[in-house]
């Protein structure tokens, strides 16, 4: 399962509320909450809403899931038309 971090404002914006709701929230789905180098403070997702980012960057680039498509059917064809070579890891005689 991937980690994912965000702001408050950015997990606002992923639930449509407002940064102080999203901090709200965090903390009462007591999410993993960490201060970043750049002083922001981050907190991980949990799977429902790493689901729920996913579907949104889905619904953004509604062209990602036929690249991906695309992508496997290339490598299902490249990989079905090759075998793989034996690689011998003995030493020739000398």
């Amino acid at each position: 399962m991937p980690q994912i971090w965000m702001t408050y404002q950015e997990l606002g914006t992923l639930c449509g509320v407002s940064a102080d709701q999203a901090r709200l929230q965090a903390q009462h789905l007591l999410l993993d909450r960490r201060r970043s180098r750049d002083g922001n403070t981050r907190v991980k997702l949990n799977a429902p809403l790493i689901a729920r980012f996913l579907e949104t960057m889905r619904e953004a680039e509604p062209d990602l899931d036929d690249a991906i498509a695309a992508l496997r059917d290339t490598h299902q064809q490249m990989s079905g038309g090759f075998r793989p070579r034996k690689v011998s890891l003995g030493r020739g005689a000398a």
